[in-house]
């Protein structure tokens, strides 16, 4: 057998290598830096706070939820090729695929929105800088590293930077009075205290964002190196699973310390209003530069999930084209800008930036049945996924996890209301 293609066909073997591992990760720690922007900060805050450890269970809940979700998004753009905005433009009707990705571009200006404006606070934080003129400031730097596509140079550094803060909420759960029999609890026993729906759906929306499912399909999808080959395409999905799961799971730590740790508000009898009082939850850690430690981790993590949110809206446009994001096409860099102006202009009409930041949590969970009904027509169908369409099993849970999200967000309007 010639040697080439002797190696050849061992790479293309779906066997487990730590190695090959290695290789895959990277779209769902992409996808995790929005388990650590300023609008899961307010809204765990604000859970933690305000309920102490009863609203626990919607990260349990979310997680799940989220893990399934990502990975079908993932599952389908490893299996076609397509992100699900392509998708959505090749197989469904046009009038019904631009509402869909017209509701799922407002997604991603709402998350863009509380992303600027957390690091518009932090600016505020470390320099005094106006809110409006960090919020301006923060959404120029955004448009540039989008543009330039600088954000791959320096992508691990502000992973890595973020999940550092992210480590240090966990760490504190250790400094902190936690009851760890109530936390438990919390964790695994739903409970809806009243006039928690808001803060519910809020951390729901946090953690479940549809513009992170239609980005995982887009960056997954670049990967493919040979859609041909039945082995290899397998060996993907396993790779992206394993990926996945395990970054879900930081993301679940992470989330669960921010409430664990903001609980000591809730004891203390103190309610949270502001962000900036968040970074009292860090003193007992890094003592007197606690602020300007959080503010620093508050800029990047804005920064960060901005770049993002850009990403996926402009991957959104772009899909309507037909297209995959391509930072030198027309289309891709008019998502941008569609993506990223609107909601600096947004920002400019926020009375309240710690209500703005939750609020616009609880309005991304909104929009995610449509997004979740719509993954699931796509990734159940022969036609769009051939062989690897949804399973039974796969199906059930899908709906059973659109069904939920929509009975929450039923329940919400008639809180509301």
């Amino acid at each position: 057998m010639n040697i080439k293609k002797f190696f050849e066909k061992e790479n293309q073997k779906p066997k487990f290598m730590a190695r090959d591992f290695i290789k895959y990760i990277g779209p769902g720690l992409l996808v995790t830096v929005g388990f650590i922007d300023p609008g899961n900060w307010a809204s765990n805050i604000a859970a933690g706070s305000d309920y102490g450890y009863k609203l626990l269970w919607m990260v349990t809940l979310s997680t799940i939820m989220l893990i399934v979700l990502q990975h079908n998004a993932a599952h389908l753009g490893i299996a076609t090729g397509l992100c699900i905005s392509e998708a959505i433009n090749k197989y469904m009707k046009p009038w019904t695929g631009r509402f869909i990705t017209f509701t799922a571009v407002l997604a991603a200006i709402g998350t863009a929105m509380a992303e600027i404006l957390g690091a518009a606070i932090a600016l505020k934080m470390l320099f005094n800088i106006p809110l409006k003129i960090g919020a301006l400031l923060s959404s120029v730097l955004v448009i540039w590293m989008l543009f330039s596509n600088s954000y791959i140079k320096i992508e691990k550094v502000i992973i890595g930077f973020v999940s550092l803060i992210g480590l240090a909420f966990i760490f504190e759960v250790a400094l902190v009075n936690t009851n760890w029999n109530e936390a438990i609890k919390g964790w695994v026993v739903p409970n809806i205290p009243t006039g928690s729906l808001p803060i519910i759906m809020s951390v729901l929306g946090a953690v479940v964002m549809p513009h992170n499912l239609f980005l995982h399909s887009e960056v997954i999808q670049s990967r493919q190196w040979n859609l041909e080959d039945k082995k290899v395409i397998e060996k993907q999905l396993k790779y992206e699973f394993m990926d996945t799961l395990l970054s879900m799971g930081i993301g679940f730590a992470i989330n669960s310390a921010m409430i664990l740790v903001a609980v000591s508000f809730f004891t203390s009898g103190i309610s949270v209003t502001e962000l900036e009082q968040a970074q009292i939850m860090l003193k007992p850690l890094l003592g007197n530069s606690a602020a300007v430690v959080f503010a620093i981790a508050l800029l990047f993590a804005g920064i960060a999930s901005s770049v993002t949110a850009g990403m996926a809206g402009a991957s959104i446009f772009t899909g309507l084209f037909g297209e995959p994001y391509d930072v030198h096409d027309k289309h891709t860099k008019m998502g941008i800008i569609m993506t990223i102006i609107p909601a600096l202009i947004i920002i400019f009409f926020v009375s309240n930036p710690f209500k703005g930041l939750v609020y616009s949590q609880m309005l991304l969970s909104v929009q995610l049945p449509i997004t979740i009904f719509t993954q699931i027509y796509l990734t159940a169908s022969e036609k769009v996924m051939g062989e690897y369409k949804n399973t039974k099993i796969e199906n059930i849970m899908l709906w059973v996890i659109g069904i939920v999200v929509s009975v929450l967000n039923i329940m919400l309007l008639i809180s509301v209301l």
